[in-house]
């Protein structure tokens, strides 16, 4: 049932329910009697619908209230583990991006400081260009 048949069936049942008391006794007797001939009528293997909370699980007890409590770390495990991981992978690859711009501009200036480049090098606008195809 979508969001509109709820809400309408709320408002029909509101309705009917604000009427329940003016109802003449015959109304009543023939809607008692019909709602027993329709529990007469209903299967008996079909399933009730029942909603179990985790509470009444675990008040119930057996295996599956003693697992439910056992195991309801693993279930907040399960979500923030992964979330940790990506937020490790994200810093490690931080991390790495890093150490390699600081190395490479230790090996830029170590070759600036040691004079293995020619005077006309330092004057040439394409200074980084050189330096990038000097290391290849």
């Amino acid at each position: 049932m979508n969001t509109e048949d709820t809400n309408f069936a709320y408002s029909v049942r509101r309705a009917l329910n604000e009427k329940l008391d003016d109802l003449p006794a015959s109304t009543t007797d023939r809607l008692a009697a019909a709602r027993m001939a329709a529990l007469a009528r209903k299967k008996a293997d079909a399933p009730a619908r029942v909603r179990v909370t985790r509470t009444a699980a675990a008040l119930a007890g057996g295996a599956s209230g003693f697992f439910a409590n056992q195991f309801a770390w693993f279930n907040r495990v399960s979500v923030a583990l992964p979330l940790l991981l990506a937020m490790g992978g994200m810093v490690g690859v931080y991390q790495y991006e890093q150490q390699q711009t600081v190395q490479e501009l230790a090996e830029m200036d170590a070759a600036v400081l040691s004079d293995e480049l020619p005077l006309s090098a330092y004057l040439d606008q394409g200074f980084g260009a050189y330096l990038e195809t000097r290391e290849q």
